[in-house]
């Protein structure tokens, strides 16, 4: 009996002391939530708001008819679709081949792949290449240096190992070329590992930072990400005037709630992928890593 009063008690303490930390991490994302909705009058009258009074869209109706904002998710939106299917079909087809027992040389390819996700060549190098390929200031320059990965390569080389020999074979029979098999056989079977690798690829995608910053320097060519970056920094930098100016000079909303209806807009569209793709997620992944 004493055992058991003991237990719950631990219970209960362990289950109070997780709530109270979940809720102080998640009080952030609803400060910024609820700030993004404040009536900008209440905000400037209040400073602290935990719940508004008056809920409105000015924010963010100001931001989505803003000629920097709105190139700036263009750019975003442009990088996380095109970028991710085009790293989804040359990691798609690498992986396949590599997982071909009659390819000559595979091994040492694999070894070769193995090394790019073992060392890391630093920053110089790939400004160098992409500086000498004439890509500087293209929003290519964001998608051709990050078109694929090593490490999906070999993951999803696993889970195309999973799928039967006897499949191809029989495609092989009824006239089907090699491309054949691949576009009409295995891909079609490859729609859990598409949506988990393709949900990592846009991921990193829309949020394209760092490579922004060394290869772009064109206003209308900066992704979201930057763009909020100049936003969210210290308003005395020369490059958060630049973008606060443009954004604030001709209605009176404050900096706050702009800032906090950006990180949301900047937020939500990769959150409403992941119920869609929930499903594949966890067996795309799964396969390629036990198989590989």
């Amino acid at each position: 009996m004493n055992q058991n009063v003991a237990d719950k008690l631990f219970q209960t303490a362990v289950m109070t002391i997780l709530t109270i930390v979940a809720l102080l991490m998640l009080f952030p994302f609803y400060y910024v939530f609820v700030v993004s909705f404040t009536s900008p009058v209440e905000y400037l009258r209040k400073g602290l708001v935990l719940l508004p009074s008056e809920w409105t869209l000015t924010s963010y109706k100001y931001l989505l008819a803003n000629n920097v904002f709105v190139k700036a998710a263009g750019v975003s939106t442009f990088l996380a679709v095109v970028g991710t299917v085009l790293s989804l079909i040359v990691t798609s087809a690498g992986a396949y081949t590599l997982s071909r027992k009659r390819l000559h040389g595979r091994r040492m390819l694999l070894i070769l792949i193995l090394l790019t996700t073992l060392f890391n060549p630093g920053i110089v190098p790939p400004y160098l290449v992409v500086r000498e390929l004439g890509l500087m200031n293209s929003i290519w320059s964001l998608i051709i240096p990050v078109l694929t990965s090593g490490w999906y390569v070999i993951l999803m080389r696993g889970f195309f190992e999973s799928i039967p020999d006897e499949l191809e074979e029989a495609g092989k029979i009824d006239g089907a070329s090699d491309i054949g098999v691949f576009t009409r056989i295995i891909l079609p079977l490859s729609l859990p590992s598409l949506a988990a690798f393709g949900l990592f690829y846009a991921v990193a995608y829309w949020n394209t930072f760092f490579s922004a910053i060394l290869y772009i320097n064109k206003a209308d060519l900066r992704p979201l990400q930057v763009v909020l970056q100049m936003l969210l920094i210290d308003s005395s930098s020369s490059s958060s005037g630049e973008i606060a100016n443009q954004m604030s000079s001709e209605i009176a909303i404050p900096t706050d709630t702009l800032k906090m209806a950006a990180v949301v807009i900047s937020t939500v569209p990769i959150l409403l992928v992941y119920p869609f793709l929930q499903k594949h997620f966890a067996k795309g992944v799964m396969v390629g890593s036990i198989k590989g």
